[in-house]
């Protein structure tokens, strides 16, 4: 009983601001959905995400066949991080989940390709459910280990989801500032090549300008 005065006494003294942002969240509760795949018989179908690190990732894929419900194809899996590591292989399968922690930021890929299956397959859908930060926690878990529920919920649920905004802007400023590095980078090189350029055609011309005043002195002709 207790517990629940602290949690109204704390939602009293709330900005007006964040109340309505609560209110608009509890009243458009986020679902993840599932991204649909179309797995070619020949060739790999492969989404990327850019994610910063320190992340954590969940997913899971499954095979959609509703001509053979019973016995869909299967299919392959590899999920790899900017660098090339490899994250998850799984083969001939109908369904897998992979998940894991990001340590380094970048664009994370994942591939899926028709694995070896006894019948010819034209092509097959897969569903993929990725989650990132915010969406990938279990707030079941959460609550029950810290034993808070109703709005302190939804309010720790909001504060977790407006750090995760504050850390996807604060990689997206550093990639800018990077983008910005390179570009400048890159103007002063083109720069620099121009002038060369420049330079060089003003000797090319002055050698040219040099040669035929020579050979027209040479044949009389000035």
């Amino acid at each position: 009983m207790g517990e629940s005065l602290i949690s109204l006494d704390r939602a009293t003294v709330l900005p007006p601001i964040l109340l309505l942002c609560l209110a608009c969240y509890i009243c458009v509760v986020p679902v993840t959905e599932a991204i649909w795949l179309q797995i070619p018989s020949s060739g790999t179908k492969c989404v990327s995400e850019e994610i910063n690190s320190n992340v954590v990732v969940l997913a899971d894929y499954y095979v959609i066949d509703e001509a053979h419900p019973e016995h869909p194809p299967t299919v392959s899996a590899k999920v790899t991080s900017p660098y090339g590591n490899n994250l998850h292989h799984n083969e001939n399968v109908t369904h897998g989940q992979f998940a894991f922690t990001t340590t380094e930021a970048g664009n994370y890929m994942a591939c899926f390709w028709l694995g070896s299956n006894p019948q010819k397959v034209a092509d097959a859908t897969l569903g993929l459910d990725w989650r990132i930060g915010f969406s990938a926690k279990d707030w079941e878990s959460v609550a029950k280990k810290d034993k808070i529920e109703g709005v302190e919920l939804h309010l720790k649920r909001l504060e977790a989801q407006v750090q995760s905004i504050h850390e996807n802007l604060l990689f997206l400023k550093h990639r800018e500032a990077e983008m910005r590095e390179v570009s400048e980078v890159t103007n002063s090189r083109v720069a620099w090549l121009s002038i060369l350029s420049l330079g060089v055609c003003i000797a090319v011309s002055s050698l040219q300008l040099w040669y035929l005043t020579r050979y027209f002195q040479k044949k009389k002709l000035i």
